[in-house]
């Protein structure tokens, strides 16, 4: 096997792991990456938005 596919493996693995063992824990660290990239669109829609107007 290639070492690429084993550590990507492994690292969903953890994950599904992770997301058995600590749900509430899972869950809120997917809310707060949500929050990241959803202040990330709003600061480039602002740019945007800036630029043209």
């Amino acid at each position: 096997m290639n070492a690429k596919k084993i550590v990507l493996l492994a690292v969903v693995a953890l994950l599904v792991f992770y997301l058995i063992t600590q749900p509430t824990q899972s869950a809120n660290a997917v809310q707060t990456v949500l929050g990241w990239l959803r202040e990330g669109a709003d600061a480039i829609i602002t740019f945007v938005k800036q630029l043209f107007a």
